[in-house]
């Protein structure tokens, strides 16, 4: 590794792209529950607990049926969780990554692969492919924060 630049910061290029990544991470994991309320309200249900049956501005006709299962609204709270299973192992790995000092070809190949999985497998979800598809999307997502796991791992051994 060059020990001309810091390894976080901005003038490492590994740093510069787990940067990108993980910032492009955190924001899909922040905005999913956005999209998870927006297709509550389109919906009018998909609600999850009592209360919410109470009567509100925003909910100013409660029923009962708000309470039901709504696959428009579950399938955004789905992605939501698959996220926080995914996310934070990536954000965690590919910092310990960082710290390494992986050559940038390896380190870009990883990170942007995870980062190409996550937006195949959101599509793949969104779109409603069969668990094929979508075990192959995350798949690829999993083996390289191993792998990035597995670098570190190597390297402080």
């Amino acid at each position: 590794m060059n020990t001309d630049f810091a390894l976080l910061s901005l003038e490492n290029p590994v740093f510069h792209t787990y940067l990108i990544a993980a910032c492009i991470m955190i924001l899909k994991l922040m905005l999913q529950p956005w999209m998870t309320v927006v297709r509550m309200m389109r919906a009018g249900g998909g609600f999850r607990s009592p209360e919410d049956l109470k009567k509100t501005p925003l909910n100013p006709n409660p029923q009962p049926a708000q309470l039901e299962i709504n696959e428009y609204v579950d399938r955004s709270r789905r992605l939501n969780l698959n996220d926080l299973e995914s996310i934070p192992g990536f954000l965690v790995a590919g910092l310990l990554f960082v710290l390494a000092g992986p050559p940038l070809l390896l380190a870009q190949i990883l990170i942007w692969t995870y980062l190409g999985s996550r937006a195949a497998h959101f599509i793949a979800y969104m779109s409603a492919q069969i668990h094929d598809i979508r075990a192959f999307c995350w798949t690829w997502s999993s083996l390289s924060v191993i792998a990035m796991a597995g670098y570190t791992l190597l390297q402080a051994i």
